[in-house]
């Protein structure tokens, strides 16, 4: 990945009407911080991000994200983050899914056909309780779809040596067993390139937050 804080998820771009996106570090935003500071100074400076890729009029929608397996169903714009979910579901045009990261892997998980797409938080835990299997059920359940009609990317993470556990390695094998043929890991860890993520573990807990987002296009 280059070093400009917006990258376009180029294993997706392939896939008509959709918009996948990964911003990344903002340069020059002092964020050494705990979380609800940093995310006051970052909202804005997203929101300003995803307008000039021509997202103004596709609400974000966020997941509260407690490390668990809970999935939502977004159908509508929310004022606040969904409450106890750590993943979210979209088969409705002209809403932007959104996820934060620090570490843990952003998961998509596309149609290949652009009908419909999820966007997932998996960490340590969120792996270990295989909230992407959970998601890809859930999101063949509520389409058409099947494993095979997937596209599935993991975005940069925490990996080894940085982290005892290479749990981007363990969801792309739990996409693999749920029968996902169409598979891409960034291998690209956190922790090891400050001057384009923030690293929560590196930075001591006093850092931003990326933002991962998935948008259905009208």
């Amino acid at each position: 990945m280059n070093r400009t804080p917006i990258e376009s998820v180029q294993a997706l771009e392939g896939i008509p009407r959709i918009a996948a996106y990964f911003i990344g570090r903002i340069p020059g935003l002092p964020l050494a911080l705990e979380r609800p500071e940093a995310m006051t100074l970052l909202a804005p400076q997203h929101q300003r991000i995803l307008e000039q890729e021509g997202l103004e009029n596709f609400p974000l929608v966020t997941a509260e994200q407690i490390h668990g397996k809970e999935i939502a169903i977004v159908t509508g714009a929310t004022t606040s983050a969904i409450r106890g979910m750590d993943a979210l579901i979209t088969c409705t045009r002209g809403l932007t899914l959104g996820i934060y990261i620090a570490d843990c892997a952003p998961v998509w998980i596309v149609a290949r056909d652009g009908s419909a797409g999820a966007l997932v938080h998996s960490g340590k835990k969120g792996t270990e309780l295989g909230i992407v299997p959970l998601a890809i059920e859930k999101l063949l359940k509520v389409t058409d779809l099947d494993c095979q009609d997937l596209s599935v990317v993991i975005g940069p993470c925490i990996r080894p040596p940085c982290y005892e556990i290479d749990f981007g390695a363990r969801i792309q094998e739990q996409a693999r067993e749920c029968g996902v043929l169409e598979i891409h890991n960034s291998a690209l860890c956190t922790a090891c390139h400050p001057e384009l993520y923030y690293s929560y573990r590196r930075e001591k807990g006093l850092t931003g937050r990326m933002l991962a987002t998935l948008t259905l296009i009208p």
